[in-house]
Parts: C-alpha cells; structure tokens; sequence
C-alpha cells in the first residue's frame, strides 16, 4: 500500500520558517519525481516546487527565493523549507509522487496546514 504522509505544518508569524516533510512508503522512492502543491480555500491548487528523480529543481514565482525542495532517498522523504514565510502562504500543502516512467503511478498525501499569521 503506497502512502505519502506529511508532517511539519502549524501557525507561524510572518517571517518566520517551516520545513515540511513527505515520507513515503510502498513505492520504490528514487523512481519518483516529487512534488508539492499547496491549495488556499476558494483558490486552485497550485504548484510550488518539483524535484526530478535526478535532483533536478523548479520554483513557482511566487516561492522561489524562500523555498527549497530537496529529497533523501535513504529515507524516502521529501522536504520543503520555507523561509521568510507571507500571509498569502497560508494554504494546506500537499506532496505528490509521479513515476518517472509514467503518470499513470501518482500518488498523493493528505496535506498539512500551513497559517502564517500574526
């Protein structure tokens, strides 16, 4: 059974930090592209950061500069740092596993909430 579970969401003041986790199981971990996603209520879910299979990174314009992807496939774990956090990131973000062969294997977490407020 695949599971994706993320951890690491809260309240935090603007400026402030968080580094989220995504640890997966029931996959062969280093064949999947990661992926996080964030949705904010009334909004479309949105794509703020990828990392390939090969280390390859991409940055929605709205995060790059404050967020860094990166993965650990000893530990089957993705993460997200996210640095000098807004108000407007506030959102339940979610990471997303696709095979690098086919997208037909997708896998998706639950989500972990994510306020930025004072």
């Amino acid at each position: 059974q695949v599971q994706l579970v993320e951890s690491g969401g809260g309240l935090v003041q603007p400026g402030g930090s968080l580094r989220l986790s995504c640890s997966a199981s029931g996959i062969s971990f280093s064949a999947y592209h990661m992926a996080w996603y964030r949705q904010a209520p009334g909004t479309q879910r949105e794509l703020v950061a990828t990392i390939t299979r090969g280390g390859a990174l991409d940055y929605s314009n709205s995060v790059s500069g404050r967020f860094t992807i990166s993965r650990d496939n000893a530990k089957n774990t993705a993460y997200l740092q996210m640095n000098t956090l807004k108000p407007e990131d506030t959102a339940v973000y979610s990471c997303n596993a696709r095979h690098f062969f086919t997208s037909a294997l997708t896998y998706w977490g639950q989500g972990t909430q994510v306020t930025v407020a004072s």
